[in-house]
């Protein structure tokens, strides 16, 4: 999932931007409100971890600018203000939820997850013939045996699994599961792919994962036609 952290503190946006990585987010971060806006304009991010008290835009300024041009994204605000009066107005202003400083990275981390499932699907299974993918536990299993994957090879697989039988190219994919900087490199994804291959087809008869030559990729229990 692609994540857009709104922090002006050096310290607490790279230690965000580090933990978010390591459960497998893609993480750009905007040090300003209008630096912030000016992302939202050409990214699609499923979440926003958004500071209240912000250079040129404050927090609020950019929800709500954010909102009114039809921005999905949930948005987590922060915020070292624990008045009501202060989380009515991050509320009404359309954040999705309201976390006070200084937070417990877990509890960051279960409020994003709670908006990911809110934002993302109804239900928790994902499932493809006899892949399973649980987003709740992370925990994916083929013809029942465990696949362990690593946080980027879940996030790709995710990806897959959220559209099944659609062909996503591979730009598709790396803005889905990388920042910005990551994947503008051209085989980054290839890489990946192999790697859950190997995994998710590899040990099985039927395979799930489908080149389409010259488009990207599919996830699909049917074959490729002829």
């Amino acid at each position: 999932m692609r994540v857009l952290i709104v922090e002006d503190q050096p310290n607490v946006a790279n230690y965000v931007k580090r933990a978010l990585e390591e459960q497998g987010y893609a993480v750009d971060l905007a040090r300003t409100g209008r630096e912030a806006l000016d992302w939202a304009e050409v990214v699609v991010f499923d979440l926003i971890v958004l500071d209240l008290m912000l250079p040129e835009l404050d927090g609020i300024t950019v929800c709500r600018r954010l909102r009114k041009q039809g921005n999905q994204a949930a948005i987590l605000m922060l915020t070292a203000r624990d008045t009501v009066d202060d989380r009515v107005t991050g509320l009404d202003a359309g954040a999705d939820d309201y976390l006070v400083k200084p937070f417990e990275l877990k509890e960051l981390l279960a409020r994003l997850r709670a908006l990911a499932r809110r934002h993302t699907s109804k239900t928790s299974t994902l499932k493809v013939a006899d892949l399973s993918l649980d987003t709740h536990t992370r925990v994916v299993m083929r013809n029942d045996t465990l696949i362990k994957l690593t946080s980027k090879e879940y996030a790709v697989l995710e990806c897959l699994m959220r559209e099944p039988n659609r062909v996503l190219t591979r730009t598709e994919i790396a803005e889905s599961v990388w920042n910005y900087d990551v994947y503008n490199q051209s085989n980054v994804v290839d890489v990946y792919m192999r790697n859950l291959r190997r995994k998710i087809d590899d040990p099985f008869s039927q395979k799930l994962i489908h080149t389409v030559r010259g488009a990207g990729y599919r996830l699909s229990d049917q074959d490729d036609p002829e």
